[in-house]
């Protein structure tokens, strides 16, 4: 599969767009995609990453464009690649009527509620009533990814949550991430208020941009800070949040960041943008924002500081809040989605009941079951029927575009759920596991809100149902043991 991905960066735009969209580029990568970026003046340093990773780079010509004329560019650029996905606030649903002229599927990253014509939408953002968001902005056909828990993140954070927990304890390293280009010096007022606060035997770790417009007094700054570092265009970025007890940052992609490795946060709204992520992220416990007034001001920002560092028990609250905000697989479940081209689950019906016996006996279905005996058609219909009069049980059928490709059951018991999942067997070694459990994850989530918390059986000598729940962020925590005993 071919991806062509849409998306600039620039002082006045920043880079966040670009590199959201290249964790989602190395998800795919992962996957066996080729990914080429399509960009109109992308600074050098950036180019240079993406290269790195691997992608490939499609320059469009500089100056001002409209979007009729934008798609056109990029179509001869790119071509008819398989998908188009478009994170850009200065391209909407007429470019993207525009470049799929040829052909091809869409995905569209917003985050601001525009209209779309896309086939998937994400918004990874934090919103109150996130099923309603875009119900009326794109096409019924669409399948809409909302929240953080599709956040694009590289996959080194998911990899860092086993070596981190949420904070306790004493603040021992502060770290100050504004953003990769900052165009307001926003790092410097927040540097002017770490003085300020006096913040004794705190390390502090500043992290800028190659391209940040203050360079120099930055790293003047940081040598009057006693045990600061500054780290420009770091590849440590993981690391330091790792280590981070404390941080103060902007709102945008590097808060699914800090999430992902519970790091409580000061949060500073620097864009318009930022500001209904920043309100929502406020409400729900993971960033602490301060007052409009207070995030110019270096000595309020000071007080805030102070306030934080001595407050373990709202630390700790935050950091847990915001750990089991984000996972850190957001860019696998949209390559997922993506790779499966729009899995939906539903509730099964009595009329589904002779179709699911005929998959459930199968022999390469039996051969990964629990029970790999087959199954008698009486049986399975008595079965069938007290399935769906249960309350505590929930089965559902996955299809793609009306056509069947799984089945998935989940046994409720409290806040936690069991789940068992089959692909059908004209189904099968398509790739579509990954996206038949995510489709039926968001519908337990939207039907039974109570369910926190699902687990797994898988065989030892089952290798793709453990990749299956390793991959969708399923955490392995015990070994089932059986012994059989004479009689």
């Amino acid at each position: 599969m071919r991806v062509a991905i849409r998306a600039d960066a620039s002082a006045a735009i920043g880079s966040g767009h670009v590199m959201r969209c290249a964790s989602l580029a190395d998800a795919l990568r992962e996957r066996g995609h080729a990914v080429d970026f399509v960009t109109r003046g992308l600074p050098a340093h950036l180019a240079d990453d993406l290269h790195g990773r691997g992608h490939g780079l499609l320059a469009l010509a500089p100056g001002t464009v409209t979007e009729a004329e934008d798609a056109a560019e990029s179509r001869r650029r790119a071509g008819t690649p398989d998908w188009w996905v478009v994170d850009h606030y200065a391209l909407g649903r007429t470019w993207e009527l525009a470049v799929r002229h040829d052909g091809g599927r869409l995905l569209a990253i917003d985050d601001i509620l525009r209209p779309h014509d896309s086939d998937l939408l994400l918004d990874q953002n934090l919103h109150g009533t996130p099923d309603e968001r875009y119900a009326t902005l794109v096409p019924p056909r669409c399948t809409r990814l909302l929240g953080p828990r599709y956040a694009l993140l590289r996959a080194e954070f998911a990899q860092a949550r086993a070596t981190v927990a949420p904070r306790d304890g004493r603040v021992k390293r502060l770290l100050v991430f504004l953003g990769g280009m900052d165009a307001d010096n926003v790092t410097e007022r927040v540097l002017r208020a770490v003085q300020a606060a006096r913040l004794a035997d705190v390390g502090v770790d500043i992290v800028v941009g190659a391209g940040h417009p203050a360079l120099e007094r930055i790293q003047a700054l940081a040598g009057e800070l006693p045990n600061a570092r500054c780290h420009v265009q770091t590849s440590r970025m993981v690391d330091l949040l790792a280590h981070a007890d404390l941080a103060v940052g902007a709102g945008g992609t590097a808060t699914w960041e800090r999430c992902a490795l519970g790091v409580p946060t000061l949060a500073l709204c620097i864009a318009d943008n930022q500001r209904d992520l920043l309100d929502a992220g406020s409400r729900a416990g993971i960033v602490y924002v301060p007052d409009s007034a207070d995030q110019g001001d270096p000595d309020a920002l000071a007080t805030h500081l102070r306030a934080l560092v001595g407050n373990t028990a709202l630390r700790r609250w935050l950091s847990r809040n915001a750990f089991d905000c984000v996972d850190g697989n957001g860019a696998r479940r949209v390559a997922a989605a993506m790779h499966a081209g729009g899995i939906v689950a539903r509730r099964a019906v009595a009329a589904d009941c002779d179709a699911l016996h005929a998959w459930r006996n199968d022999p390469r279905v039996r051969g990964v079951s629990r029970n790999t005996e087959e199954i008698d058609l009486a049986a399975h219909r008595r079965w069938f029927e007290r399935v769906l009069a249960s309350p505590r049980q929930c089965l559902l059928v996955g299809e793609q575009a009306g056509e069947p490709v799984g089945v998935v059951r989940f046994d409720i018991e409290g806040d936690g759920a069991e789940v068992s999942i089959y692909l059908v067997p004209q189904a099968m070694g398509r790739g579509h596991g990954g996206p038949l459990l995510l489709a039926a994850e968001d519908w337990l989530r939207r039907e039974q809100p109570a369910v926190t918390t699902l687990r797994a059986h898988v065989r030892e000598d089952n290798p793709p149902s453990q990749r299956l729940f390793e991959s969708t962020g399923y955490a392995r925590q015990a070994a089932d043991y059986a012994k059989r005993i004479s009689r």
